[in-house]
């Protein structure tokens, strides 16, 4: 068995906190590991690193690289184009990369779903293996304890039909509205699709052939043709593209607990309560405050008299929800996009391979950071035409090339970079680096860099 592991969502029902430059898979909601991370630890349960396949793009690569010690199977989607394609693409790497053979069974799983007890997890990958060499599509469908608008439905045929736990699926639904749920949970027969599925790369190929030929056509191709026509595939999902269309779908109730961390009310739901019914992360002060979520990054929180509310703060944006309003961030997001605001996208704290920078402070003509470089880690040899950049070692020592010149930095001890001179900067040392950088000019964004060297193979549009 392999396992693909979609990684490549953006999140955006979790901001200010999951951004498009670091989506919620890389977030540590619930302990002390991302979401990506325990993915992966509930699937070793069975299977080994080398048998894991992420699946994810250019952009989250060396996070991936991060999370996941290790990890070599990494395949990078030129662009987006929903999960049937990047299955499809993910099956043709098992192939012609890993000379998997066609009775391979393929496990496909989000990367950003919370699943408790996971040591219980390994059981149910081997009943998915075992229905799945039997040529079923597998799906794990949830037993649904509530009336949930927010999930897609799974509908079983009767009872009778079982066979060894799996069940004959009679069709796919939408997400329905309140009392339509309602009616769902009150008949019985009815899962929440959690999104993961199981099947050979033989019946894959199959279906595809039967119900999303344009998508098999360009499978066909091979794994490096495939990537070639990428964009060429439809953007369509797997339910949609065979799921739905399929008479080989079947059914495993997965009795564990299961959240896919849609939205701030689903962060809420599993979080620890006080008495109040109240969660808090960070410096809150709450008076007369009941049914509230508050999560703060460096400022007090203060709230009186608040009722079923959410209030995410971060260091450069601060959202306030009625509960139950939660799915409704992702209109915030567009309208920021929309706007041409960088909150939409991108984090006061920006991760890059060699460590991260935090912007302190902006404005007309100048920007201040905090540079983090970890042991070991440099920075691209590049330049810039429109600023002059101002080190400080803060921490640690720099070794520094600026022109045809290379010397060390120490704590309190600083370098100039003029406009338009090539210069890179990199941690010796064994612990990191912190540097304040002042960067003066005309014009102080991201995309005035051109790059001539890089260790981790950017160039200047990365």
């Amino acid at each position: 068995m392999k396992a693909l592991i979609l990684a490549g969502g953006s999140g955006t029902r979790l901001w200010p906190l999951s951004r498009k430059g670091f989506p919620k898979q890389f977030l540590k909601l619930n302990g002390s590991s991302s979401l990506l991370k325990q993915t992966a630890q509930r699937l070793l349960q069975k299977l080994s690193m080398d048998d894991l396949i992420v699946l994810t793009n250019k952009k989250y690569k060396f996070y991936i690289k991060e999370e996941l010690e290790g990890i070599e199977n990494i395949i990078l989607e030129p662009v987006g184009r929903n999960t049937a394609p990047a299955i499809a693409l993910g099956a043709r790497f098992c192939l012609d990369r890993l000379d998997a053979t066609l009775n391979e069974v393929l496990f496909v799983s989000p990367s950003d779903h919370i699943i408790k007890p996971s040591e219980e997890f390994g059981r149910f990958l081997s009943l998915a293996e075992e229905a799945a060499l039997r040529g079923s599509i597998v799906t794990f469908g949830v037993v649904p304890t509530k009336a949930e608008t927010g999930y897609g439905y799974i509908k079983v045929r009767k009872e009778e039909n079982q066979k060894e736990g799996f069940f004959e699926v009679e069709r796919f639904t939408e997400k329905p509205d309140r009392q339509t749920a309602e009616q769902y949970l009150s008949e019985g027969g009815y899962y929440w699709n959690s999104g993961m599925f199981a099947m050979s790369i033989k019946t894959l190929e199959e279906e595809l052939q039967k119900h999303a030929p344009e998508i098999k056509r360009l499978y066909d191709l091979g794994y490096e043709g495939m990537l070639e026509h990428f964009s060429e595939m439809p953007d369509i999902s797997i339910d949609y593209a065979i799921a739905e269309k399929s008479d080989r779908v079947v059914n495993i109730p997965l009795s564990l607990y299961w959240n896919d961390i849609g939205s701030w009310d689903a962060i809420y739901e599993t979080s620890e309560k006080d008495e109040d019914g109240n969660v808090s992360f960070g410096d809150t002060l709450k008076i007369d405050t009941r049914n509230t979520m508050i999560i703060g990054n460096k400022r007090l929180i203060a709230t009186v008299g608040l009722e079923d509310c959410l209030v995410v703060e971060t260091g450069d944006a601060i959202l306030i929800a009625k509960k139950g309003d939660a799915q409704k961030v992702r209109d915030v997001v567009k309208s920021l996009k929309a706007q041409g605001r960088k909150e939409a996208d991108e984090h006061l704290t920006v991760y890059r391979p060699w460590g991260n920078y935090t912007v302190l402070e902006e404005g007309h003509r100048y920007k201040i950071k905090r540079i983090v470089v970890k042991p070991g880690a440099k920075l691209s040899l590049q330049m810039h035409h429109h600023r002059s950049e101002h080190w400080i070692v803060v921490k640690g020592t720099a070794r520094v090339r600026i022109g045809e010149e290379e010397i060390y930095i120490h704590e309190n001890e600083s370098a100039y970079v003029p406009k338009s001179t090539l210069h890179r900067l990199e941690n010796p040392g064994r612990v990191a680096l912190e540097i304040i950088e002042v960067q003066n000019g005309e014009y102080v964004e991201e995309d005035d860099i051109i790059r001539f060297d890089d260790t981790y193979g950017r160039n200047s549009e990365d």
